[in-house]
């Protein structure tokens, strides 16, 4: 081969597309933010208690009760919760996988995926009708395994919530998550004391409307991570398309203009020794 031919050659090979290196990781990463945005909206199935004959009062009732034994469609919030859980599990695992690992950033993707497991046992273990006379005003689940897989899915979503928040303070990353991600956490969190403390005190302080609260800020919150996941992940692949081939080499000066002008006396040289 001709030297110009070593240099075509060297010059296709550096202006290949390098779009399939990272085509596994890129799919990967949308998958996961997909699955973060479904089990979102699946965990937020409740809202169909207005929608279907349910006979609950949202204000006086907690949502263990939707799917409760013997409750008419217990399957379709139940089914919600599962599949929720599910994604929010395989969105955990693929997260992992898919993206860098941070101390933060992996403590909180470990975090989520405990949430997803928690939902799916609490799914599977739904609140009991208590024959011993241990229904404890609109606490009945305390008193049962459905207690614990409830206290674990909440204590996982709020962990995933701070450590991604700080997370992005920390790396400066995620925008959305860093400003649109910060007051979401602060409702869940007044709602819960909101609960805590009303919990404790006689008379009626709609403890259904503070868990609704609760719940639907962790939805939202799912969804607002799989924005911004999306949202990086345009930006990424934008970032990828405006990007010069390598072929192209570094770039050019523009020649520099001497400020002399017609009618203006001739510049003199320049002597380089004295």
């Amino acid at each position: 081969m001709t030297p110009s031919d070593h240099q075509r050659a060297a010059a296709a090979v550096l202006e290949r597309d390098p779009q399939p290196v990272s085509r596994r990781p890129r799919i990967l990463r949308w998958c996961v933010a997909a699955a973060v945005a479904v089990a979102g909206i699946c965990y937020s199935s409740w809202v169909l208690e207005f929608v279907l004959p349910i006979g609950l009062n949202p204000v006086d009732s907690f949502l263990s009760e939707l799917d409760a034994d013997g409750k008419p469609y217990g399957w379709v919030f139940s089914t919600g919760d599962t599949v929720a859980g599910s994604l929010a599990l395989a969105a955990a695992v693929g997260g992992l996988c898919a993206f860098r690992r941070r101390r933060l950033s992996t403590a909180a993707w470990i975090a989520l995926g405990c949430f997803g497991a928690s939902t799916i046992a609490d799914a599977q273990w739904p609140i009991q009708p208590c024959p011993g006379g241990c229904d404890n005003g609109l606490f009945p689940q305390l008193h049962q395994v459905h207690a614990l897989t409830s206290t674990l899915a909440v204590t996982s979503i709020f962990a995933a919530m701070v450590l991604f928040g700080l997370a992005a303070f920390r790396y400066r990353c995620r925008p959305v998550v860093r400003h649109a991600g910060l007051w979401i956490p602060l409702l869940g969190a007044a709602a819960t004391v909101w609960m805590m403390i009303a919990d404790n005190l006689s008379g009626d302080y709609a403890l259904g409307i503070a868990q609704r609260i609760q719940v639907g800020s962790m939805s939202l919150w799912l969804v607002v991570l799989a924005v911004q996941i999306v949202v990086a992940e345009r930006a990424v692949s934008g970032g990828a398309r405006a990007r010069p081939p390598a072929s192209a080499g570094p770039p050019t000066r523009p020649p520099r203009i001497s400020p002399w002008r017609p009618g203006w006396p001739e510049p003199r040289p320049r002597r380089l020794f004295r």
